[in-house]
């Protein structure tokens, strides 16, 4: 049985099959197809040709533009076809074409997507792949399976980011960049393949951060990675120098910590 709120505004045109969970003003375009085990929260638009299926949520206020395809199966060939989840936070913006794609059970069995993202035309979010909050995601960038991205990343159209990456908070992605290392938090990432050029210092400041901060970010960058030791020694090194800075202290957690693939920097992938 379908729950639709009375204030809802479905155009008949559009599908919304028996189980289907519709909030108060939401909003379905003609030529949608809403699947029978997903929730539209308050205010969600759909505009036209829009298909979200799976166990989906989507959160309140998330508009959701033409030919969009939202909790499809995941494009893995070790989904066992076990039911997995997508959850969509609130206020996303989802462009014409944009796919997402549910978990698969070997990867926990959820895709997961925070708030006020921007997903522009074309990009592709994979299975089981976590992201944050203020995330844009430019034309035709494409996440493999299991990728992090932190809050407030910029990614560059036709970016591509290799499966179990990490991308840190505030991070830059240029366009056209191949993505295959985790990248720092505040780190810019441009090439193909991808090295690890520096800080994103106009996000930074555009992020309220003061001179003061920025710079002591980009001594501890420069101790980081052109101290004679290795990246992870020299990190351990500063920790307790750097006690009092929030962001250099998140970029030492962030290299601390446990992963699947090794860390960009200014020389991996130069001959």
């Amino acid at each position: 049985m379908k729950m639709i709120a009375a204030s809802a505004k479905i155009h008949p045109l559009s599908v919304i099959e028996d189980g289907a969970v519709i909030g108060e003003n939401v909003v379905v375009g003609p030529f949608c197809h809403v699947g029978p085990k997903v929730v539209l929260h308050d205010g969600v638009e759909l505009l036209t040709h829009v298909v979200v299926t799976g166990r989906t949520v989507i959160g309140r206020g998330t508009r959701i533009f033409a030919n969009a395809v939202i909790g499809g199966d995941p494009q893995s060939l070790h989904h066992d076809g076990a039911e997995t989840t997508l959850t969509v936070g609130e206020n996303c913006t989802f462009r014409e074409g944009v796919t997402v794609n549910t978990g698969t059970t070997e990867g926990g069995g959820k895709t997961i997507v925070g708030d006020n993202n921007l997903f522009l035309a074309n990009s592709h979010v994979a299975h089981d792949c976590i992201l944050g909050n203020h995330i844009v995601m430019s034309n035709n960038v494409m996440l493999a399976g299991h990728v992090k991205v932190e809050d407030r990343v910029i990614l560059g159209g036709g970016s591509a980011v290799h499966q179990f990456t990490r991308i840190g908070r505030q991070a830059f992605i240029g366009g056209l960049s191949a993505v295959s290392y985790d990248v720092i938090p505040y780190g810019m990432l441009n090439g193909n393949p991808g090295i690890l050029g520096g800080l994103n210092v106009v996000g930074m400041a555009r992020a309220g951060m003061d001179k003061p901060a920025i710079h002591e970010v980009r001594r501890a960058f420069k101790q980081i990675f052109e101290g004679e030791g290795s990246v992870r020694n020299n990190a351990a090194a500063i920790r307790a120098d750097y006690a009092h800075s929030v962001p250099v202290m998140q970029i030492l957690d962030f290299i601390a910590a446990e992963s699947d693939r090794a860390l960009s920097s200014p020389n991996r992938g130069k001959g």
